[in-house]
Protein backbone atom coordinates (compact mmCIF):
# COMPACT_ATOMS: atom_id res chain seq x y z
CA UNK A 1 0.00 0.00 0.00
CA UNK A 2 1.20 3.31 -0.84
CA UNK A 3 -0.70 7.06 0.38
CA UNK A 4 -1.68 8.58 -2.55
CA UNK A 5 -3.39 12.22 -3.43
CA UNK A 6 -6.81 10.87 -5.82
CA UNK A 7 -5.11 12.82 -8.45
CA UNK A 8 -2.44 10.31 -8.45
CA UNK A 9 -4.32 7.28 -8.16
CA UNK A 10 -6.25 8.74 -11.07
CA UNK A 11 -2.62 9.36 -13.16
CA UNK A 12 -1.17 5.88 -12.36
CA UNK A 13 -4.24 4.38 -13.36
CA UNK A 14 -4.15 5.59 -16.31
CA UNK A 15 -0.25 4.67 -17.00
CA UNK A 16 -0.86 1.28 -15.41
CA UNK A 17 -3.77 1.11 -18.59
CA UNK A 18 -1.53 1.95 -20.70
CA UNK A 19 1.41 -0.22 -20.17
CA UNK A 20 -1.32 -2.77 -20.33
CA UNK A 21 -2.55 -2.34 -23.45
CA UNK A 22 -1.41 -0.64 -26.19
CA UNK A 23 -4.47 0.16 -27.71
CA UNK A 24 -5.45 2.21 -25.06
CA UNK A 25 -4.51 6.13 -25.35
CA UNK A 26 -5.66 9.61 -24.13
CA UNK A 27 -6.38 12.90 -25.83
CA UNK A 28 -8.12 15.73 -24.37
CA UNK A 29 -7.07 19.89 -23.94
CA UNK A 30 -3.24 20.24 -22.94
CA UNK A 31 -2.95 16.44 -21.78
CA UNK A 32 0.58 16.36 -22.99
CA UNK A 33 1.63 18.83 -20.40
CA UNK A 34 -0.55 17.41 -17.83
CA UNK A 35 -3.71 19.86 -17.55
CA UNK A 36 -4.86 22.21 -15.05
CA UNK A 37 -4.88 19.24 -12.26
CA UNK A 38 -1.96 17.41 -13.20
CA UNK A 39 -4.37 14.40 -14.04
CA UNK A 40 -2.22 13.33 -16.77
CA UNK A 41 1.88 14.27 -15.91
CA UNK A 42 4.38 12.36 -16.89
CA UNK A 43 2.57 10.30 -19.70
CA UNK A 44 3.45 11.82 -22.34
CA UNK A 45 6.96 11.46 -21.61
CA UNK A 46 6.57 8.01 -20.90
CA UNK A 47 4.42 6.89 -23.92
CA UNK A 48 4.93 10.05 -26.16
CA UNK A 49 2.51 12.14 -27.82
CA UNK A 50 1.58 9.82 -30.04
CA UNK A 51 -0.75 8.21 -27.10
CA UNK A 52 -1.18 11.42 -25.17
CA UNK A 53 -2.32 13.51 -27.72
CA UNK A 54 -3.45 17.53 -27.34
CA UNK A 55 -6.28 18.80 -29.04
CA UNK A 56 -8.04 21.51 -29.79
CA UNK A 57 -10.39 23.14 -27.61
CA UNK A 58 -13.41 21.33 -28.99
CA UNK A 59 -15.23 19.36 -26.96
CA UNK A 60 -17.00 17.94 -29.43
CA UNK A 61 -14.29 17.23 -31.60
CA UNK A 62 -12.73 15.17 -28.85
CA UNK A 63 -15.73 13.11 -28.47
CA UNK A 64 -16.13 12.22 -31.78
CA UNK A 65 -12.82 11.75 -32.45
CA UNK A 66 -12.88 9.33 -29.07
CA UNK A 67 -16.28 7.45 -30.34
CA UNK A 68 -14.46 6.78 -33.82
CA UNK A 69 -11.19 5.61 -32.43
CA UNK A 70 -12.72 3.11 -29.80
CA UNK A 71 -15.50 1.60 -32.41
CA UNK A 72 -12.29 1.11 -34.92
CA UNK A 73 -10.75 -1.48 -31.74
CA UNK A 74 -8.96 1.84 -29.76
CA UNK A 75 -9.34 2.09 -26.35
CA UNK A 76 -9.29 6.20 -25.62
CA UNK A 77 -9.55 7.99 -22.33
CA UNK A 78 -10.88 11.27 -22.95
CA UNK A 79 -10.60 14.27 -21.18
CA UNK A 80 -13.54 17.14 -20.55
CA UNK A 81 -11.74 19.33 -18.68
CA UNK A 82 -14.60 20.55 -16.74
CA UNK A 83 -18.04 18.90 -16.78
CA UNK A 84 -19.46 21.89 -17.14
CA UNK A 85 -18.57 21.49 -21.04
CA UNK A 86 -19.67 18.62 -21.98
CA UNK A 87 -22.75 20.48 -22.99
CA UNK A 88 -20.51 20.93 -25.78
CA UNK A 89 -19.94 16.85 -27.05
CA UNK A 90 -23.78 16.10 -25.73
CA UNK A 91 -24.34 14.62 -29.04
CA UNK A 92 -21.33 12.32 -29.46
CA UNK A 93 -22.01 11.46 -25.94
CA UNK A 94 -25.69 10.66 -25.80
CA UNK A 95 -26.52 9.89 -29.60
CA UNK A 96 -23.41 8.01 -30.97
CA UNK A 97 -21.67 6.65 -28.12
CA UNK A 98 -24.43 5.64 -26.15
CA UNK A 99 -26.55 4.36 -28.61
CA UNK A 100 -24.06 2.45 -31.22
CA UNK A 101 -24.25 -0.89 -29.49
CA UNK A 102 -28.16 -1.11 -29.59
CA UNK A 103 -27.90 0.57 -33.24
CA UNK A 104 -25.30 -1.87 -34.45
CA UNK A 105 -27.33 -5.02 -33.47
CA UNK A 106 -24.33 -5.81 -30.70
CA UNK A 107 -21.45 -5.21 -34.43
CA UNK A 108 -19.58 -2.41 -32.44
CA UNK A 109 -18.68 -2.05 -29.00
CA UNK A 110 -17.38 1.51 -28.02
CA UNK A 111 -14.84 0.62 -25.48
CA UNK A 112 -14.03 4.69 -24.06
CA UNK A 113 -13.65 6.09 -20.96
CA UNK A 114 -14.85 10.20 -20.78
CA UNK A 115 -13.02 11.39 -17.41
CA UNK A 116 -14.39 14.86 -16.49
CA UNK A 117 -14.03 16.89 -13.57
CA UNK A 118 -16.73 18.74 -11.73
CA UNK A 119 -17.66 20.53 -8.58
CA UNK A 120 -16.77 24.02 -6.77
CA UNK A 121 -14.87 25.61 -4.03
CA UNK A 122 -11.95 27.15 -6.47
CA UNK A 123 -14.00 30.80 -7.25
CA UNK A 124 -14.25 29.74 -10.23
CA UNK A 125 -17.91 30.92 -11.18
CA UNK A 126 -20.88 29.61 -12.54
CA UNK A 127 -19.57 28.03 -15.84
CA UNK A 128 -16.17 26.29 -14.42
CA UNK A 129 -18.35 24.83 -10.83
CA UNK A 130 -20.93 22.51 -11.74
CA UNK A 131 -22.30 19.32 -11.00
CA UNK A 132 -23.83 17.74 -13.57
CA UNK A 133 -23.17 14.13 -13.52
CA UNK A 134 -27.70 14.17 -13.06
CA UNK A 135 -27.65 14.87 -16.98
CA UNK A 136 -25.25 12.04 -17.61
CA UNK A 137 -27.57 9.53 -15.77
CA UNK A 138 -30.73 10.10 -18.18
CA UNK A 139 -28.76 8.41 -21.39
CA UNK A 140 -29.61 4.31 -21.86
CA UNK A 141 -26.35 3.41 -22.92
CA UNK A 142 -23.69 5.09 -20.14
CA UNK A 143 -22.58 3.96 -16.95
CA UNK A 144 -21.35 6.76 -14.57
CA UNK A 145 -19.25 6.24 -11.82
CA UNK A 146 -18.51 8.76 -8.93
CA UNK A 147 -15.66 7.81 -6.34
CA UNK A 148 -14.87 9.81 -3.96
CA UNK A 149 -11.40 8.01 -2.87
CA UNK A 150 -8.09 7.48 -4.11
CA UNK A 151 -8.24 3.63 -3.83
CA UNK A 152 -11.76 3.81 -5.36
CA UNK A 153 -10.86 6.20 -8.40
CA UNK A 154 -8.07 3.32 -8.93
CA UNK A 155 -10.20 0.47 -8.92
CA UNK A 156 -13.10 1.96 -10.59
CA UNK A 157 -10.78 3.53 -13.66
CA UNK A 158 -9.38 -0.32 -13.72
CA UNK A 159 -12.84 -1.24 -14.75
CA UNK A 160 -13.93 1.55 -16.53
CA UNK A 161 -11.14 0.65 -18.87
CA UNK A 162 -11.65 -2.99 -19.10
CA UNK A 163 -15.38 -1.91 -19.89
CA UNK A 164 -16.57 -2.79 -24.03
CA UNK A 165 -19.10 0.13 -23.71
CA UNK A 166 -19.41 3.83 -22.60
CA UNK A 167 -17.90 4.87 -19.07
CA UNK A 168 -18.26 8.26 -17.51
CA UNK A 169 -15.82 8.95 -14.82
CA UNK A 170 -16.80 12.06 -12.99
CA UNK A 171 -14.27 13.05 -10.41
CA UNK A 172 -14.18 16.13 -8.07
CA UNK A 173 -11.69 19.23 -8.46
CA UNK A 174 -11.41 19.60 -4.78
CA UNK A 175 -10.92 15.91 -3.56
CA UNK A 176 -8.06 15.69 -6.21
CA UNK A 177 -5.42 16.72 -3.40
CA UNK A 178 -6.82 14.49 -0.54
CA UNK A 179 -4.49 11.29 0.08
CA UNK A 180 -5.73 7.91 1.16
CA UNK A 181 -3.95 4.33 1.11
CA UNK A 182 -4.11 3.00 -2.34
CA UNK A 183 -2.66 -0.78 -3.36
CA UNK A 184 0.73 -0.97 -5.32
CA UNK A 185 -1.30 -2.89 -7.50
CA UNK A 186 -5.42 -2.19 -6.91
CA UNK A 187 -7.70 -4.44 -7.85
CA UNK A 188 -10.69 -3.57 -10.33
CA UNK A 189 -13.80 -2.59 -8.11
CA UNK A 190 -16.87 -4.06 -9.77
CA UNK A 191 -18.86 -0.93 -11.54
CA UNK A 192 -22.05 -0.77 -9.70
CA UNK A 193 -20.80 -1.95 -6.44
CA UNK A 194 -21.80 0.63 -3.06
CA UNK A 195 -19.14 0.95 -0.34
CA UNK A 196 -21.03 0.98 3.52
CA UNK A 197 -17.96 3.72 4.51
CA UNK A 198 -19.92 3.55 8.65
CA UNK A 199 -21.94 1.00 9.97
CA UNK A 200 -25.37 2.38 11.58
CA UNK A 201 -28.91 1.74 13.30
CA UNK A 202 -30.41 5.10 13.59
CA UNK A 203 -30.23 6.64 10.17
CA UNK A 204 -28.56 6.01 6.73
CA UNK A 205 -26.81 8.87 5.01
CA UNK A 206 -26.09 8.10 1.12
CA UNK A 207 -23.37 10.45 -0.07
CA UNK A 208 -22.04 11.33 -3.35
CA UNK A 209 -18.78 12.31 -4.57
CA UNK A 210 -17.41 15.33 -1.92
CA UNK A 211 -20.29 14.98 0.27
CA UNK A 212 -18.72 11.67 1.55
CA UNK A 213 -16.34 12.93 3.75
CA UNK A 214 -18.76 15.74 5.10
CA UNK A 215 -21.40 12.72 5.67
CA UNK A 216 -18.80 11.04 8.49
CA UNK A 217 -18.30 14.45 9.66
CA UNK A 218 -21.88 15.08 10.26
CA UNK A 219 -22.05 11.36 11.41
CA UNK A 220 -19.33 11.48 13.80
CA UNK A 221 -21.28 14.98 15.40
CA UNK A 222 -24.35 12.85 15.36
CA UNK A 223 -22.66 9.81 17.62
CA UNK A 224 -21.99 12.50 20.07
CA UNK A 225 -25.06 12.93 20.44
CA UNK A 226 -26.26 9.11 21.01
CA UNK A 227 -27.08 8.67 17.05
CA UNK A 228 -25.31 6.04 15.17
CA UNK A 229 -25.24 6.96 11.19
CA UNK A 230 -25.22 4.59 8.23
CA UNK A 231 -22.69 6.27 5.56
CA UNK A 232 -23.43 4.52 2.08
CA UNK A 233 -21.13 6.00 -1.12
CA UNK A 234 -23.03 4.42 -4.24
CA UNK A 235 -19.18 5.11 -6.14
CA UNK A 236 -21.44 3.85 -9.31
CA UNK A 237 -24.80 6.21 -10.64
CA UNK A 238 -25.22 4.01 -13.20
CA UNK A 239 -25.80 0.88 -12.39
CA UNK A 240 -26.52 1.70 -8.94
CA UNK A 241 -26.29 -0.66 -6.14
CA UNK A 242 -29.62 0.00 -5.12
CA UNK A 243 -29.93 -3.22 -2.95
CA UNK A 244 -26.73 -2.20 -0.43
CA UNK A 245 -28.84 1.14 0.16
CA UNK A 246 -32.64 -0.63 0.42
CA UNK A 247 -30.97 -3.41 3.11
CA UNK A 248 -29.54 -0.26 4.97
CA UNK A 249 -32.69 1.74 5.06
CA UNK A 250 -34.82 -1.57 6.06
CA UNK A 251 -32.53 -1.23 8.96
CA UNK A 252 -32.22 2.26 10.14
CA UNK A 253 -35.70 3.46 8.92
CA UNK A 254 -34.57 6.62 7.76
CA UNK A 255 -32.82 7.83 4.82
CA UNK A 256 -30.65 11.33 3.62
CA UNK A 257 -29.28 11.66 -0.02
CA UNK A 258 -26.90 14.50 0.14
CA UNK A 259 -24.99 15.83 -2.74
CA UNK A 260 -22.99 18.78 -4.35
CA UNK A 261 -25.21 19.67 -7.31
CA UNK A 262 -28.58 21.43 -7.28
CA UNK A 263 -31.43 19.98 -5.33
CA UNK A 264 -33.89 20.12 -8.03
CA UNK A 265 -33.32 17.67 -10.47
CA UNK A 266 -30.36 16.33 -9.00
CA UNK A 267 -29.57 12.54 -8.92
CA UNK A 268 -30.94 12.57 -5.54
CA UNK A 269 -34.60 12.77 -6.55
CA UNK A 270 -33.86 9.32 -8.60
CA UNK A 271 -32.19 7.91 -5.73
CA UNK A 272 -35.05 8.78 -3.36
CA UNK A 273 -37.93 7.62 -5.40
CA UNK A 274 -36.28 4.08 -6.33
CA UNK A 275 -36.16 3.89 -2.56
CA UNK A 276 -39.28 4.77 -1.66
CA UNK A 277 -40.84 2.36 -4.11
CA UNK A 278 -38.55 -0.82 -2.67
CA UNK A 279 -39.18 0.53 0.99
CA UNK A 280 -41.91 2.42 1.79
CA UNK A 281 -43.29 0.44 4.38
CA UNK A 282 -40.12 0.53 6.40
CA UNK A 283 -39.74 4.23 5.96
CA UNK A 284 -40.81 5.90 9.69
CA UNK A 285 -39.83 9.30 8.12
CA UNK A 286 -39.64 11.66 4.72
CA UNK A 287 -36.69 10.57 3.07
CA UNK A 288 -34.32 14.30 3.66
CA UNK A 289 -32.51 15.39 0.23
CA UNK A 290 -29.34 17.64 1.01
CA UNK A 291 -28.13 19.31 -2.09
CA UNK A 292 -27.15 23.41 -4.09
CA UNK A 293 -29.71 25.72 -4.33
CA UNK A 294 -31.52 26.44 -7.71
CA UNK A 295 -29.28 29.27 -8.93
CA UNK A 296 -25.95 29.83 -10.57
CA UNK A 297 -22.51 29.27 -8.61
CA UNK A 298 -21.50 32.46 -7.41
CA UNK A 299 -17.77 33.24 -7.78
CA UNK A 300 -17.77 35.47 -4.74
CA UNK A 301 -15.62 33.39 -1.90
CA UNK A 302 -18.14 33.99 1.08
CA UNK A 303 -21.61 33.30 -1.49
CA UNK A 304 -19.77 30.35 -2.80
CA UNK A 305 -18.77 28.90 0.77
CA UNK A 306 -22.81 29.84 1.74
CA UNK A 307 -24.43 28.28 -1.70
CA UNK A 308 -22.28 25.06 -1.18
CA UNK A 309 -23.41 22.11 1.23
CA UNK A 310 -21.82 20.79 3.57
CA UNK A 311 -21.69 18.65 7.28
CA UNK A 312 -23.84 21.08 8.42
CA UNK A 313 -26.87 20.61 6.23
CA UNK A 314 -25.98 16.94 6.14
CA UNK A 315 -26.04 16.92 10.19
CA UNK A 316 -29.72 18.96 10.14
CA UNK A 317 -31.19 16.35 7.62
CA UNK A 318 -30.30 13.29 9.56
CA UNK A 319 -31.34 15.42 13.06
CA UNK A 320 -34.30 16.10 10.95
CA UNK A 321 -35.46 12.71 9.86
CA UNK A 322 -35.26 12.27 14.22
CA UNK A 323 -37.32 14.71 15.22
Amino acid sequence: MSELTYVKAVNEGMARAMRADERVFVLGEDVAEGGPYTTTAGLAEEFGTGRVINTPISEGAITGVAVGAAQSGMKPILEIMFIDFITLALDQVANQAAKAHLMSGGQLSVPLVLRTQGGAGYRSGAQHSQSMEAWLTHIPGLKVVMPSRASDAAGLLASAVADPNPVVFVENKTLYFKKGEVADDPEPIPIGEAAVLRPGSDVTIVALSRLVDDALTAAERLSAEGIEAEVIDPRTLVPLDLDTIVESVKRTNRLVVAHEAVEHGGFGAELVAEVQAAAFDHLDAPIQRVGAPFTPIPVSPPLEDAYLPGADEVYAAARSTLS
